[in-house]
């Protein structure tokens, strides 16, 4: 049974909306980032008409918001305008996961030998922020720095592979943020392998590159997957590994 909207969002922060050309836009970011952290949990029944009233704006730009977070796949919307935050699923992460891993593993193979010192250091400042918000418990920041970790990690993909690899980098981040919260010893082993990622990209070593975000992402799905569902058989994912890595998990 969905979880009512008017029980579940009493506590819920109002986002600062500063300018109404981007109040869809800045709608959409606060209502996915409170789906991702989990301040909205799967299941809780959302309406259009309501969240306008709770965040002072029309229902325009909450429909529209609505809609970029229907089609990212966080919400399912009714003709009555009332939306339900899908639940995590097995299925979705097997086949969100099969397609990263293939498109990042293309764009780490494509960034190999090509990222300059600056993005290097970047990258490697992304790592150490990590490990310093991890410690201090503050996971946005833990995701900004993730985030851009990864990015650079593909950033000679040009387009339109790069908006590709970070649309569904976006859609599986909720899943990666379960993970975490499920399994906290997860942080060490990914610490480790985003070194190992990092090393084949400034080394210029392309195989190495391809196959350590391929493993990377998929002990991840892996992770996520054994808590869902540890009797899924991850056939998109098992696929995709073995494509870009050379072999299994």
């Amino acid at each position: 049974m969905p979880v009512r909207v008017d029980a579940a969002l009493d506590d819920l922060v109002v986002p600062t909306l500063d300018n109404p050309r981007e109040f869809s836009s800045q709608l959409h970011t606060h209502l996915r980032r409170l789906i991702n952290d989990g301040a909205i949990a799967p299941g809780t029944e959302l309406n259009q008409a309501d969240l306008a009233r709770r965040f002072n704006v029309s229902r325009i730009p909450m429909r529209e918001a609505f809609r970029m977070l229907q089609q990212e796949g966080l919400i399912d919307v009714a003709l009555n305008q009332r939306a339900v935050v899908r639940a995590l699923d097995a299925g979705e992460v097997d086949q969100l996961y099969g397609v990263r891993i293939t498109l990042e593993a293309l764009g780490a193979r494509i960034t190999a030998g090509r990222l300059s010192d600056a993005e290097v250091a970047e990258a490697q400042e992304c790592l150490r922020r990590m490990r310093k918000t991890k410690r201090a418990q503050d996971m946005s920041e833990w995701v900004a720095a993730h985030r851009r970790f990864h990015t650079l990690c593909t950033a000679r993909a040009g387009a339109p592979l790069a908006g590709i690899i970070l649309s569904y980098s976006e859609r599986t981040e909720r899943y990666v943020r379960f993970g975490q919260r499920a399994h906290a010893d997860t942080f060490a082993v990914a610490e480790a392998e985003h070194e190992q990622i990092l090393t084949a990209l400034a080394a210029g070593e392309v195989d190495a590159a391809g196959a350590s975000m391929a493993r990377h992402l998929a002990h991840t799905a892996a992770t996520v997957l054994a808590d869902l569902d540890g009797d899924f058989e991850a056939l998109t994912v098992a696929q995709s590994v073995q494509m870009c890595a050379g072999g299994p998990l």
